[in-house]
């Protein structure tokens, strides 16, 4: 079965998103492109190569090539926990050279804290986890790996082994790219903005009706200590070049998503999280930053926040739905 066309996609949005990526005919853009890759095919669901890793590759190309020998780029690629982005990160890396890119993907938890720091840093938080919320991750670090590398250096970043420990994960060495144009940096809370302690204090106090799931009281008291250490990210998202966003048709979905992607490997390898440890994780990250606080205002810049290049949506079989300019999704 060929892989889905632009045309499957709601066209408008899709083809502005092309124009806004530097592509001057979109229809050229899918001929050229359908006899380039062929039959590829990107999992979960092939429509993500035409919604996001193709339309995403000609971005980069497009601002590389209207500044020649200006920095490398940096691009944020935020989407929830089992959207698929490794996957997509690994499709981005094997198509990049067709487009004559050196692009690697890294994702920002292989710059988790080493084990003891994050356990002193994360102790006693409501969801038990000792990885996933704001302040896991040594960002000084990062922003010394790319200081290095924007200023002529190799791209060395740190590599994150979560099987060390226990399942608990600690730093395993480190990743070195020789030669590296563009860096995508992929995770679930890329771009997310501080709102700071009198907008957040007016926001907690909504109508518990009003959140996308209900949050308890102990995670409730404990979202201003998670505003706090997000402002540590704020010189790293001032870094980015560009930001994608990769959204579920709904925020319950991840769980699912990530429970499918541990049963997989289980049947892979016979070694999985279980199932309550999988829940913890995925609350962790929906709770400690509720979508409706501090994803959804990614799309406009509203808040402060980034303003994103690109909104793609996702279905139940993380099926790409719509693709388009991100104040337009």
């Amino acid at each position: 079965m060929p892989p889905p066309t632009p045309g499957h996609l709601p066209a408008g949005p899709h083809h502005r998103l092309l124009i806004r990526c530097g592509v001057a005919d979109p229809l050229a853009w899918e001929r050229e492109w359908r006899q380039c890759v062929g039959s590829e095919q990107v999992p979960p669901h092939p429509s993500l190569l035409w919604g996001l890793t193709l339309p995403l590759l000609s971005c980069c190309a497009s601002k590389l090539a209207s500044a020649p020998g200006t920095r490398p780029l940096l691009i944020g690629l935020n989407g929830p926990v089992g959207a698929g982005k490794t996957t997509l990160g690994r499709q981005l890396e094997r198509l990049a050279p067709r487009r004559g890119l050196r692009l690697a993907v890294a994702s920002i938890d292989d710059a988790y804290l080493p084990w003891e720091q994050r356990l002193e840093r994360l102790a006693g938080n409501p969801f038990g986890v000792s990885r996933v919320p704001p302040g896991s991750h040594d960002v000084a670090l990062l922003l010394e790996c790319l200081r290095r590398w924007r200023s002529g250096e190799p791209l060395q970043l740190p590599r994150f082994d979560k099987r060390l420990r226990g399942g608990e994960g600690d730093r395993a060495g480190w990743r070195r790219y020789e030669a590296v144009d563009v860096l995508v940096l992929e995770g679930w809370l890329v771009g997310c903005r501080a709102l700071g302690e009198t907008v957040l204090s007016r926001l907690i106090a909504r109508p518990a009706s009003a959140w996308a799931s209900s949050l308890s009281a102990a995670e409730l008291a404990w979202l201003p200590h998670w505003d706090r250490e997000l402002q540590a990210y704020k010189a790293l998202w001032e870094q980015l070049d560009g930001l994608w966003l990769l959204r579920p048709s709904r925020w319950g979905l991840p769980l699912r998503w990530r429970l499918q992607a541990e049963a997989h490997q289980r049947r892979s390898t016979g070694q999985a999280l279980q199932a309550g440890e999988v829940a913890a994780i995925v609350r962790a990250s929906l709770a400690s930053l509720p979508p409706e606080l501090y994803q959804e205002v990614l799309a406009t810049g509203s808040g402060g926040a980034f303003s994103a290049d690109a909104l793609i949506r996702l279905d139940g079989r993380r099926r790409c739905v719509w693709s388009g300019p991100a104040d337009e999704g």
